[in-house]
């Protein structure tokens, strides 16, 4: 087979891949593709209940915060696996930095198998 010929095969293959990965990200009405494990991460503790730990409505008070802020460090943060203890079989603990309010913060989170635990939030020092 002359590799004019492979090219032209090839395309139709690829072509033929993609028409079906368009029609199955429409049939599941995929939103997002959360592969990585920062986003796989952030959306396992979203789709959990959230318990607040004393620590963390203390800082809440004082840093003016309310759920919703919560919401934003799991939709925008960043999870800081050197800082995370996830080798332990029971509850992980991970470390999400966001910037809220203008201000870089910490928050600190048990997840475990049906919900997660809010242990404190706190201000980074650069």
């Amino acid at each position: 087979m002359k590799l004019p010929q492979r090219f032209f095969y090839y395309g139709i293959g690829l072509a033929i891949g993609c028409v079906f990965v368009y029609f199955i990200s429409i049939k599941k009405d995929t939103q997002s593709f959360d592969y990585l494990p920062n986003a796989r991460v952030l959306k396992n503790i979203r789709l959990k209940k959230n318990m607040y730990s004393p620590e963390a409505l203390e800082n809440m008070a004082s840093f003016k915060l309310d759920s919703t802020h919560i919401n934003l460090f799991l939709s925008d943060g960043s999870v800081d696996f050197k800082h995370s203890n996830i080798k332990v079989d029971s509850c992980k603990a991970y470390q999400i930095d966001a910037l809220i309010n203008e201000q870089k913060m910490t928050l600190h989170v048990l997840n475990c198998k049906n919900t997660t635990q809010i242990k404190k939030i706190e201000l980074q020092q650069d």
